[in-house]
């Protein structure tokens, strides 16, 4: 395991974590909020990749964990354009992106990015949020759009009474202004995309699954039963789908020297010897 600084746009240093896995071809995985590359999910599909000979790479947003930067409570495309910069230094680095992998609100930045961005094949979203206007009352309060007019931010506070972080008006409008619906038509057709939800997701409906499973071209939804929003039961059964989704996606470098176009008598003979 090595880690790596990657500057974003801003300047500011993106700090990752490279588990080689003797492949060229890579994947990039994104955390949640208020997470990190630390995160427990990331960490354990990061494992099943390695175990099967892929590459990984996963790093915190700027704001979180390691990372430069002040947290914002929206910050989701500002979160796109940090993948974007790591997108950039790994390819620059002659690593093929056969994959980005986002859990939570990492997985509305895979899905942002893929909408924008039409570099990577394959897209796995983890519990991404459909309806961002949604989840917010359990966080700010009922009355959180009067509170931030007359006040201009909102502290957020835990059952103690104790600072979490500050949500500003700018920020939520960010949050506000991303629209799913919008974006996700526009995900290359050629893009295959997985949803993988746990049907007792405690933070995110599992319908929000569904809203991404009609509007995305080329897309698979998995439902996963009684898992919740961090699978603490079901970790295997995720990483194991994560991973078979992948590698359907891409031939090894092993294998690509096999290929042969054009005769079907010799692509015969070939299997036949393997």
């Amino acid at each position: 395991m090595q880690t790596v600084i990657i500057p974003n746009k801003y300047n500011e240093r993106l700090v990752g974590l490279l588990h080689e896995a003797g492949s060229k071809p890579i994947v990039v995985l994104c955390h949640g909020f208020r997470s990190s590359k630390d995160d427990s999910t990331i960490k354990a599909i990061t494992t099943a990749l390695t175990r099967e000979g892929i590459s990984a790479f996963h790093f915190d947003f700027s704001g979180n964990g390691e990372s430069d930067g002040s947290f914002q409570y929206g910050n989701y495309w500002k979160e796109v354009e940090d993948l974007r910069s790591v997108v950039e230094y790994l390819s620059g680095a002659q690593r093929k992106i056969i994959a980005i992998v986002g859990h939570s609100k990492g997985g509305n930045a895979v899905l942002l990015y893929a909408s924008k961005y039409h570099d990577v094949d394959t897209v796995v979203n983890v519990c991404g949020r459909f309806d961002l206007c949604q989840g917010i009352v359990g966080r700010l309060g009922k009355d959180f759009m009067e509170k931030i007019k007359n006040d201009i931010f909102i502290d957020v506070k835990d059952r103690n009474g104790k600072f979490e972080y500050r949500v500003t008006e700018e920020s939520l409008m960010d949050r506000l202004s991303t629209d799913m619906h919008v974006a996700s038509p526009m995900i290359d057709k050629n893009c295959r995309v997985l949803t993988i939800h746990g049907t007792k997701d405690e933070i995110v409906p599992v319908e929000d699954a569904l809203e991404f499973d009609k509007l995305i071209p080329n897309h698979k939804l998995h439902t996963i039963e009684g898992a919740n929003h961090v699978y603490s039961s079901h970790g295997s059964e995720l990483a194991s789908t994560v991973v078979d989704f992948i590698k359907a996606g891409y031939l090894p470098e092993n294998q690509q020297s096999q290929e042969v176009p054009s005769c079907p008598r010799t692509r015969r003979l070939i299997r036949s010897r393997i």
